[in-house]
């Protein structure tokens, strides 16, 4: 049965850790302006008291946070906040996924990047013709200002099947959950700001798409992950 752009959206992951559900309440104190940009974070003390857990689970969840680029740490002096996320994150994303959605962009840079790869080696004609006709799809939801989820998992579910290695698909099919409530989130993020940011994201599309068409593998895996990043970049660091 299809999934639709409803249901992906409320469907619920897996929940997450103790240091994952403090990950989340920091960002979410930063998406909010709780804790602005530049701004120093409390004390490993105090937040530990603030949310009754143990020192190792908070520098866990600190160390996601420095890892994703939203804090920094200043030898001798504590945590300071480096950028903002979308504040629409918190609007989007189900609750207790956050730090799963973050995963999920590097599950998928590392299989869609390779995926991509054998695709522009190994793509017949009629794959060729299912990923040109997903991104056609993609231009009628860009022009209509829909979201286009579907349209884009129909799409890069397409580059999977082309690289005619069945692992590539069931390990992406493993994820499918968790890549739709990511990919519904990037999209309605991306529907708050103008009409050039869906365009610049669909550029990308375009970019995966020539590289497949002309059979070049390393410019196909290349142009898969930076579009898979950027993604991730236009949710945790504002971009």
């Amino acid at each position: 049965m299809a999934v639709t752009e409803e249901s992906a959206a409320t469907r619920a992951v897996r929940p997450g850790t103790l240091s994952d559900q403090v990950y989340e309440r920091i960002l979410a104190g930063i998406a909010n302006d709780t804790y602005p940009v530049g701004s120093k974070l409390p004390t490993e003390h105090a937040l530990c008291d603030e949310f009754g857990v143990s020192r190792p689970v908070l520098r866990q969840a600190l160390k996601q946070l420095r890892e994703d680029d939203v804090i920094q740490s200043r030898q001798g002096s504590g945590s300071y906040v480096k950028r903002r996320p979308e504040g629409g994150i918190l609007d989007f994303a189900p609750v207790g996924s956050i730090a799963d959605i973050q995963r999920t962009f590097e599950f998928r840079a590392a299989i869609e990047g390779e995926a991509a790869f054998l695709a522009a080696k190994r793509r017949s004609k009629a794959d060729l013709e299912a990923i040109r006709a997903a991104v056609r799809e993609l231009d009628q939801c860009v022009a209509e200002g829909s979201l286009g989820v579907d349209a884009d998992e129909i799409l890069h579910a397409a580059i999977c099947r082309a690289s005619d290695n069945q692992y590539f698909v069931a390990a992406r099919n493993s994820m499918r959950e968790n890549i739709l409530t990511g990919m519904n989130l990037t999209r309605n993020l991306s529907l708050t700001k103008s009409l050039a940011r869906m365009e610049m994201v669909q550029a990308e599309h375009y970019g995966i798409l020539d590289a497949i068409e002309r059979q070049d593998a390393p410019a196909a895996r290349q142009a898969m992950r930076d579009h898979v990043e950027n993604a991730r970049k236009r949710v945790f660091e504002g971009g």
